[in-house]
């Protein structure tokens, strides 16, 4: 189970207003200092979010208070939804190898290199990595839903082209692989 963890960073009155009313809140709470920061034990399965009056360098997931005063009511709001955006793009961005997939601008990139995917694309690619050693037909059936006793080359060409793109894009010769088991992705 996923849990959103409020850090509130040096924000002393802040803690203890939103200590008096946690029990309404859809969030835990914790205070914390420089030094509790930097030590804390981030656990990737909870999402976090820190507010704080100023930035934090280093810190991501950061919501900064400094246009005040703000009714509890709405600053709890901008919290929810804050919440909200970081898990969304959290959940949006996948590792495949050196590669970083962003499923909301369907963009492989690594470094400073990055290449615009199609949909087919993409979806071929999360299917691969999810499965490993996939057989033509079960790419057929599942990412481009056709009968997989049809007799077609999309798959092969699709891959194909792929291949050429990330040749070119990032001089990667093997991102897919074919093996007599199926496609995987290295």
């Amino acid at each position: 189970m996923s849990f959103r963890i409020l850090i509130i960073y040096e924000y002393q009155i802040l803690y203890q207003v939103l200590n008096e009313i946690s029990e309404s809140l859809n969030f835990e709470i914790i205070q914390s200092n420089n030094k509790d920061l930097k030590e804390f034990k981030y656990d990737p399965k909870n999402n976090y979010l820190i507010v704080s009056k100023k930035k934090i360098e280093g810190i991501k997931n950061s919501l900064i208070l400094d246009n005040l005063p703000i009714r509890i009511e709405k600053l709890i709001e901008i919290i929810n939804i804050k919440f909200l955006k970081d898990k969304f793009l959290d959940q949006s961005h996948i590792k495949i190898g050196k590669y970083n997939l962003d499923l909301n601008s369907r963009k492989i990139s690594v470094g400073d290199k990055s290449l615009d995917l199609t949909e087919r694309e993409t979806n071929l690619i999360i299917f691969i990595k999810d499965k490993k050693n996939v057989t033509v037909k079960e790419l057929q059936k599942m990412v481009w839903d056709y009968s997989p006793d049809l007799d077609t080359h999309t798959v092969e060409t699709h891959i194909y082209r792929l291949r050429k793109k990330m040749r070119e894009t990032f001089g990667n010769e093997s991102f897919i692989i074919n093996t007599s088991n199926g496609y995987s992705i290295d």
